[in-house]
């Protein structure tokens, strides 16, 4: 019998660069309820430190993203409205693309979703 093995391969990864007009954080793997909490804290200080006019998360690199990665995506767009920061998300393939249509969370970026 194979034993369950807790480590991933597919977990989750954040690059964050920043420049004088805002940030991209690219967010890769797997982002969940194990995960969430770790890209959540990332994401908050980001729109802490000395605040940039857009932060843009690239999703291109997400393999799966269930509802506390939703959750922590829709906590950081409330605290960029007040930072007064633009928030964006970019590179949804067609899965989240699909996700995203069917909960109503599009509406939610309204014109800050780059494909």
């Amino acid at each position: 019998m194979p034993s369950g093995n807790t480590n991933r391969i597919d977990k989750p990864d954040i690059n964050i660069v920043a420049s004088e007009h805002g940030a991209l954080a690219s967010l890769k793997g797997r982002i969940d309820i194990d995960s969430s909490p770790a890209v959540r804290d990332q994401l908050i200080a980001l729109l802490h430190a000395p605040h940039p006019r857009t932060v843009s998360i690239d999703l291109s690199g997400v393999t799966h993203i269930d509802s506390s990665g939703v959750a922590t995506l829709i906590e950081a767009l409330k605290i960029a409205r007040n930072c007064k920061t633009e928030f964006r998300l970019q590179g949804l393939h067609d899965r989240l693309q699909r996700l995203f249509d069917a909960t109503g969370i599009l509406s939610l970026f309204n014109e800050g979703i780059r494909r």
